[in-house]
This record gives structure tokens, sequence and C-alpha cells, in this order.
């Protein structure tokens, strides 16, 4: 049943304004070209998803559809400016567009990849393609949740594909890469990302988790990812007091709580780290600097942290008292972000117009957090 337009809550409507705003901008509705990135297009399936049950209105789980679609469209295929044509897995036309995960996904930069040979420049490097493992994870999760909700298949089938396809490239033995060429073939940065074991683990979790949930088949396997990343995952390095980490690091600990099968002590483990960098974060006093001199997706991205920390499970809390303590007194930081984000003059900067699609939707997702939730 379709909520009524007058009845429907503030938050929800900003969310909703938010969200059909990105789809128009971005070419997912309306009249541009499709323009894809593939963090915010993750996170972007899943607030349609929520907004398609939170309002009732299915135009909005169609949207999620189409999302899937274009970015597989968009970055499961070389750019439009390299010489390299068609899927990056190296597939026919046909066999590409029922298994467009199996080479990866670029992640949507502006700039092309680095080529051959060509020295490392850190700056440029930010805005040039290739492949990021934790742009990937963010992939699986968010068809991870599109199957569930809509109980199909065929999107666990793309994510453990690409599961499997990130773990053989990205992994190096006792380390991994964080960014990778667009064909997976040679590293563009050599270093591995803080917590990309903890993304592959967690990840592999779940889609574990939803394939015996849906029935769905259990190939290819991933229990060799996940006992590599485990083997991997150092616990000294959760540490961070970035607020986009520590909102990862919260968010990781309700979806670990939701997997049976997960270690036990690996939720109380994440939420340790997270109450650490939390106080620390805390004692900075960003929250209180003008908005030209804030990220807000970082921001928002907490703010996420917080909602998913709301929503534990009373078990987990129990196996985590201390921490959880600590993180109690700071969860009032949702609400400090939220507030400030959602005025209208602290979002008419370039500090929130020069990424406006990736802030656009993380203040979505933060107001509406359902889809991300599951």
């Amino acid at each position: 049943m379709t909520m009524p337009l007058s009845l429907r809550e503030p938050r929800t409507e900003l969310a909703l304004e938010l969200m059909l705003r990105f789809a128009e901008r971005t070419g997912l509705s309306g009249r541009h070209a499709a323009r894809r990135y593939l963090w915010t297009d993750a996170f972007a399936v899943c607030n349609f998803l929520g907004l398609a049950r939170h309002t009732g209105q299915a135009r909005y789980g169609a949207l999620a559809a189409e999302l899937v679609e274009q970015v597989h469209r968009v970055l499961g295929r070389h750019r439009a400016d390299d010489t390299r044509t068609g899927w990056l897995s190296g597939l026919d036309e046909a066999a590409g567009a029922l298994r467009p995960t199996v080479g990866g996904l670029r992640i949507g930069k502006d700039q092309p990849e680095r080529a051959p040979g060509e020295p490392l420049d850190e700056r440029r490097e930010w805005d040039r393609d290739g492949q990021y493992f934790h742009y990937l994870t963010k992939w699986m999760f968010a068809l991870e949740r599109y199957a569930r909700a809509t109980s199909q298949e065929q999107p666990l089938a793309w994510a453990r594909e690409l599961a499997n396809t990130a773990f053989h490239a990205f992994t190096r033995g006792k380390r991994m890469v964080w960014k990778l060429s667009i064909d997976l073939t040679r590293p563009l940065v050599d270093t591995m990302g803080q917590h990309d074991p903890l993304d592959g683990l967690v990840t592999c979790l779940e889609l574990e988790a939803a394939t015996r949930e849906l029935h769905a088949p259990a190939t290819p396997p991933l229990q060799g990812a996940i006992e590599a990343y485990a083997a991997l995952l150092d616990r000294r390095s959760l540490l961070t007091a970035d607020p986009l980490g520590l909102g990862s690091l919260l968010l990781d600990a309700y979806r670990v709580a939701s997997v049976p099968a997960a270690p036990r002590e690996l939720a109380p483990a994440l939420l340790e780290a997270a109450a650490t960098g939390v106080e620390f974060y805390a004692a900075l006093r960003e929250l209180a600097l003008p908005a030209p001199r804030r990220l807000a997706f970082r921001e928002l991205g907490l703010a996420i942290g917080f909602a998913a920390f709301a929503q534990l499970p009373a078990a987990t809390r129990s196996d985590a008292r201390e921490a959880c303590a600590k993180l109690d007194r700071h969860a009032r930081m949702r609400e400090q972000i939220e507030a400030f984000w959602t005025r209208q003059d602290h979002r008419l900067g370039p500090w929130w117009t020069d990424h406006a699609d990736i802030n656009d939707v993380m203040l979505a997702t933060s107001l509406v957090p359902d889809g991300v939730l599951g």
C-alpha cells in the first residue's frame, strides 16, 4: 500500500528528493547520458530498495533494477575512450551480458587509467580509473541486498562471481593490492588497503548466508577466500580515526552479527576498534567546523554506521559491553551530522556540490537506512 504523500515524514521526503535528483543527474532517469560510479551506485541501489519498502511504491524498486543493469552495462565494459572494447571479461556480447561481473567492474573515475610504464603521480591517481577491491565489495553487498529484497538468485550469482574474481586478482600471498588496472593484470597502487581483508571476509560471509537462505547454487565456492581473508586480517590494523572508516566498522559489526556462521569474536573486535576510534574522533571536534572545512560523505558514513549500531542484537551488545557503552555516549553524532547536512544552506557551496552524487546518496542512506540494513 502506497503511503500518501502528505503523511510521509520529512526524513523520507528529503531522501526521496535526493535520490530522484541523483537519478536524473546521473542518467538513471531522464535525458542525461549514463554516468556511473561504483561506490555511490552501490549505496544508491540499497537506497532505492529501502525507499520501495518504506513508501510501498514499485517505481523505486524499478530504479534499483535499472541501476544494477546500468552499472553492469557501463562499468563492466571498457571505457569509450579506450582502444579496447566490449566486456572487461573478454567474453562475447551475449556471454558477457549473462556474466557481467566475471571480469570485475571499473571504478568509474573521470580519467583513464595510468598507462603501462607511466610513473605514478599520487595526486592524479585519485582521478584515474581502474579497479578498487573495496569498491567491488560494496557492489557485492548491493547485489546481496538486491537478491534478498527480490528473492532472486541471479544477483547472488553475479556477486559470487565478482567475489571469486576479486579474491584471485587482488590477493597476493600474505598481502593484498589496493588498486589494479581495468583488466586486472597489473597493480596501479601496490599497497594493501587498511580494511580490505575485513571487507572481503565480511562480504563473503554474508554472501554465503544469503546463498543458504535463498537455496541458491553455492558457486563458485568462497570458502578458500573466507579462510584467506581471515588469515590476512590483523585486528591491530582496524584502528582508525577516519569517520568513514569508523562508520564502516560499525556497519560491518551489524552485518557480522546478522550472519550465524560468522566467528563470534569478530563483531566485538570491530566494536572495540570503532569505540576507540570514535572517542579519538570526538576529541578532534571536527563536527564543530564550518561546512567548507568538512567532507560530508565521510561524516555521513559515520552517521550510517551509528544507524547500524542502533540495530545491533542484544547478544552482540552483551559480548562487547564496554565498547558499546563508549559508543552509546557518542551515538548522538548521527543526529548532529544529519542536522548539519540537512540544512539547505550547508548544501549550496562547492564543498557539497563538487561531490553532489556521493553526498546526496550518503545523506539519503543515513535518513532512510532500511535498504543498507536490510
